[in-house]
């Protein structure tokens, strides 16, 4: 039993250890910062988006507003 337990402290002081080192070091946002994020960039500057700026503007389009006075 006493292997056991002993066994369990270090396997936690281990976890804990590496949590403490990815919060002090912020491992976390620097995977994020040089990894994911470009893959996004990547990902969703290869998406096909229509111009805007070439679509015709129609004045007519909408209805003609008269208020009730």
């Amino acid at each position: 039993m006493k292997k056991f337990l002993a066994i369990a402290f270090g396997g936690l002081a281990a976890l804990y250890a590496g949590l403490f080192a990815v919060f002090y070091f912020d491992l976390d946002g620097k995977l994020l910062y040089h990894v994911v994020e470009p893959f996004l960039c990547r990902h969703y500057d290869k998406i096909e988006r229509r111009d805007i700026t070439k679509v015709p503007y129609d004045i007519d389009k909408y209805p003609e507003y008269e208020y009730k006075t």
